[in-house]
C-alpha cells in the first residue's frame, strides 16, 4: 500500500507540474498574441459627422518569427452582405503608399473633403461608390515602414519585393486565424500601380501554401490589378507611342525617335544625337502634362525645375504640404491639394488615438514614402509570374485609366498579349448609364481567364477618376456577369 500511496502522489506531482506548465504557456502565448496582433474596432472618427454607416476595424498583425514586424490594416465588412461577398486583401503602390491612400482617394468608403477645406482639421466624406459595397476589404500598410506598420529591430526594417509579398501572405494567414467567419469566403488579392510587382508574387505564395496545405485553408479564386507596374522595359517604353496615340505629339517627332531610336526609348546611346535631339523634342512637348491624367490641369504647386521631365508622380504634392504647414491655402484645389491634406488628417494625435496607432511606433506618416532605403526592388519584371499563374484555375482583373502616361494602357496590353493566352473576346466596348465606360477584352485557355478593361477618361489609378464606372466594373467581374 505504500508504494501505491507513493506512485499516486508521483503521479499528482507530475499532473499538477505538467498543468501549471500548460497554464503558463498558454498565459506566455496569451501575452505573445497581444504583442504580435491587435484590434480596434472604429465606430467614430474625427471629422466625420455621425456615426459611421459601415463596420470598420483597425489593428496590427504581427509578421516574422519574432512578430518583429508589425503590419496596421483597415478592415471593411462589406455593406450589402459580408457572409457571402467576396473578402479582397488590397494593396495600394509605392512601393511605400499606405492602405488610407486607396481607402480616401481610390475604392475605400471614405474621402478627403477638399472643397470645403478652411483651415484647422481636414473633414471626411462618404464614399458612394466605394468597392466596400460589394466586398469586405482589408487595405494594408505594407511592406513594412509604410503608413502605421513598423519594424521593432532595424533588421526587421529592411525588405523587397519577394520578402513583402511573403510578409503579407504571412499576414493575411493570420488575419483569417483571428477572423474565423470570413474563412469560409471566396479570396481575391488585389492592388494598382506598383502593387502590379507584389500581387502576382502574393498570389503565388498563397497558391504554394494551398497546395502544400497550410493552414488556414484559403480559398483563392483570383486577383485583379489596377494601371499595374509590370515590367519596367515594356511599361516606360510604351510611353512613347502611347502620347503619339493620344496626339500629344507630332506624326514627326514620332516617327523620328522610333527611326533613330530604334524603338527603344530607354536605352540610349549618349552619342546617338538623332535619338537624342528626337527624345527631347518630345519631352518639351508634354512638360508641362499632368502625367498619371492627360486631361486633369498641372498642379500650380508642382515642384519641377524649368525644362526638367518628372517621371516620379509622387513629387508633385511635396510643395503642397509645404504650403499647408505654413497655413497658406493654395487659390488651386487641385487634386494633389487632397494628398496634402491626408497628412494633415493623419498626423494629428486625435485620429491616430482612434485608429488604435501606437504611441511611439513612427516619427511621421506618411502618404507615399519618397525615398525608401531599407526597401530593394529585386523584382524587375512580374510578367513570368503571371505566365505561371495563367496555367492555374485563377481568374484575373487588369484594367487601366486610359489617360495614364506613368503606366500607358498600351504597355500593359503588350505584357498581357506576351503572355500567349487565346482571345476570347475581341476588343469591344463596355457601358455604365448607357454611356460607354471604356473598352474590353478577355482572353482564355482550359485553366485560366483573364478580362482586360480600358476605363474611359481614367487616370493613375482608374476608380480616383471614375469611381461609379470602377465599381459597376468590379461588380459585375466579381460576380462572373459580363462587363
Amino acid at each position: 500500500m505504500a508504494w501505491q500511496h507513493q506512485n499516486i502522489l508521483c503521479n499528482s506531482k507530475t499532473f499538477f507540474h505538467t498543468m501549471w506548465k500548460t497554464i503558463l504557456l498558454l498565459l506566455l502565448l496569451l501575452v505573445f498574441s497581444h504583442v504580435a496582433s491587435s484590434q480596434t474596432i472604429i465606430e467614430t472618427l474625427p471629422g466625420y459627422p455621425g456615426k459611421l454607416p459601415f463596420k470598420m476595424e483597425t489593428g496590427y498583425i504581427g509578421v516574422g518569427e519574432m512578430a518583429d514586424v508589425q503590419l496596421f490594416y483597415y478592415f471593411f465588412e462589406s455593406e450589402r452582405d459580408p457572409v457571402f461577398d467576396p473578402l479582397l486583401l488590397w494593396l495600394t503602390g509605392g512601393p511605400g503608399c499606405s492602405g488610407f491612400s486607396a481607402i480616401a482617394f481610390e475604392n475605400g468608403p471614405l474621402a478627403i473633403d477638399r472643397d470645403k477645406y478652411s483651415g484647422g482639421l481636414p473633414s471626411l466624406k462618404y464614399n458612394p461608390y466605394s468597392w466596400t459595397k460589394i466586398a469586405s476589404i482589408i487595405f494594408i500598410d505594407a511592406p513594412v515602414g509604410t503608413g502605421f506598420s513598423y519594424a521593432t529591430t532595424t533588421e526587421a526594417a529592411n525588405t523587397s519585393d519577394t520578402l513583402s509579398a511573403s510578409q503579407t501572405y504571412n499576414f493575411l494567414r493570420k488575419w483569417l486565424v483571428t477572423h474565423p467567419k470570413f474563412l469560409g469566403n471566396q479570396v481575391y488579392i488585389g492592388g494598382d500601380s506598383y502593387s502590379g510587382i507584389i500581387v502576382p508574387l502574393l498570389v503565388q505564395d498563397i497558391l504554394q501554401g494551398i497546395e502544400s496545405g497550410l493552414k488556414p485553408s484559403i480559398d483563392l479564386q483570383g486577383y485583379l490589378l489596377g494601371n499595374p507596374v509590370t515590367d519596367y522595359y515594356i511599361d516606360d517604353n510604351s510611353r512613347i507611342p502611347f502620347i503619339h496615340r493620344v496626339s500629344l505629339i507630332s506624326d514627326e517627332y514620332y516617327e523620328d525617335a522610333k527611326l533613330y531610336c530604334n524603338g527603344d526609348y530607354l536605352n540610349v546611346e549618349s552619342n546617338n544625337t538623332l535619338c537624342v535631339t528626337a527624345l527631347q523634342n518630345i519631352k518639351q512637348s508634354i512638360l508641362q502634362l499632368k502625367l498619371t491624367q492627360i486631361l486633369e490641369p498641372q498642379c500650380a504647386f508642382s515642384s519641377k525645375k524649368p525644362g526638367e521631365l518628372e517621371w516620379d508622380i509622387r513629387s508633385q504634392e511635396a510643395n503642397v504640404i509645404d504650403s499647408l504647414q505654413a497655413n497658406k491655402l493654395p487659390e488651386l484645389r487641385c487634386r494633389e491639394f487632397g494628398y496634402a491634406l491626408s497628412y494633415k488628417y493623419m498626423n494629428n494625435e486625435t485620429v491616430q488615438s482612434a485608429l488604435g496607432v501606437r504611441e511611439g511606433t513612427l516619427k511621421t506618416w506618411n502618404r507615399c514614402v519618397k525615398t525608401f532605403p531599407t526597401y530593394t526592388e529585386n523584382v524587375q519584371s512580374s510578367v513570368y509570374v503571371h505566365k505561371n499563374l495563367s496555367q492555374t484555375g485563377l481568374r484575373a482583373l487588369i484594367y487601366s485609366g486610359d489617360h495614364d502616361i506613368s503606366v500607358p494602357y498600351v504597355g500593359t496590353l503588350e505584357w498581357i498579349r506576351s503572355l500567349e493566352i487565346a482571345v476570347f473576346d475581341e476588343w469591344r466596348p463596355w457601358y455604365v448609364d448607357g454611356q460607354v465606360a471604356g473598352y474590353q477584352t478577355k482572353f482564355m485557355n482550359e485553366h485560366f481567364r483573364l478580362t482586360y478593361v480600358t476605363v474611359k477618361g481614367g487616370g493613375h489609378t482608374a476608380p480616383e477618376y471614375k469611381p461609379k464606372e470602377c465599381q459597376a466594373m468590379v461588380d459585375r467581374w466579381f460576380a462572373r456577369y459580363p462587363i
